[in-house]
């Protein structure tokens, strides 16, 4: 069952992604109108006034601030911190498999802040999970990637452990949770993207994990216009597509059972 929700939800963003959506109805409007359908100038016009919209309005912003605001960044980090659990997303497998070396996407800080909290916190012990995010992959998985990355900047083997079967933030969450085997009154931190945390949060929770605390990443979003309007286009839509998919994956995590509220709090 676990494959074919995984499967279904990789077809199902395929055409409903924004961009791609707002294409189709653009050229299913014009195709009407080149063969004389009056009705062809609704889906055009909702196509380019998408396309419009997000060229005007920072969309982007919108769509990803109340995520990234949900949980805040603590003012002080614990003054001890028995393990760090960081989730993938922030590596491309193909791009090392190809060049041979660690290669990371705008999600590095990911794979970053966990090496700076493990030189503040001689104690605690981190914990990569990601498999093949992707059902198109080579042979490297995210952890293998990770792996690679962290021993060049010298974090000690026998700090890091690494779950490899991961496929979605719900397996991520069951998958560490067997490997970790968090005794209670232990203090963890989980490392993802601030517009992702929610989600992932709720997640984890679900999932039995006590005792994890929110360590955000990865902000993208601000309250200037210099932040709103700086982004190009290809940015805005990108962004926006994320901001979208995670709304997206707040309410079918919730309707599967996989998260205990829509919109989880700290």
């Amino acid at each position: 069952m676990q494959d074919v929700l995984y499967v279904l939800s990789k077809l199902f963003w395929l055409p409903a992604r924004p961009g791609t959506f707002a294409l189709l109805l653009g050229l299913i409007g014009l195709a009407a109108l080149w063969r004389g359908r009056r009705w062809g100038r609704w889906p055009l016009l909702a196509g380019l006034g998408f396309y419009l919209s997000l060229l005007v309005l920072p969309l982007h912003q919108w769509v990803q601030l109340p995520l990234e605001d949900r949980f805040p960044r603590p003012a002080e980090e614990p003054a001890h911190i028995d393990g760090i659990v960081v989730l993938g997303g922030a590596v491309e497998q193909n791009l090392t498999e190809a060049r041979g070396l660690p290669a990371l996407n705008g999600a590095a800080e990911r794979m970053t802040e966990p090496v700076a909290l493990l030189r503040r916190h001689p104690e605690a012990r981190l914990i990569f999970t990601g498999g093949q995010g992707s059902p198109l992959h080579g042979g490297v998985t995210e952890a293998e990637v990770a792996r690679r990355l962290w021993l060049s900047l010298g974090v000690p083997p026998d700090r890091m452990a690494f779950e490899t079967a991961a496929r979605n933030t719900h397996e991520n969450a069951v998958n560490t949770l067997s490997l970790a085997a968090p005794k209670p009154g232990e203090t963890w931190l989980l490392v993802t993207s601030a517009s992702h945390m929610p989600r992932s949060m709720g997640v984890f929770r679900a999932a039995g994990w006590r005792g994890i605390a929110a360590w955000p990443v990865n902000y993208r979003t601000g309250r200037t216009l210099a932040v709103w309007y700086d982004a190009s286009f290809p940015v805005r839509l990108g962004e926006f597509e994320w901001g979208l998919k995670e709304w997206v994956g707040l309410l079918a995590y919730r309707l599967m059972g996989r998260t205990e509220a829509l919109f989880p709090a700290p």
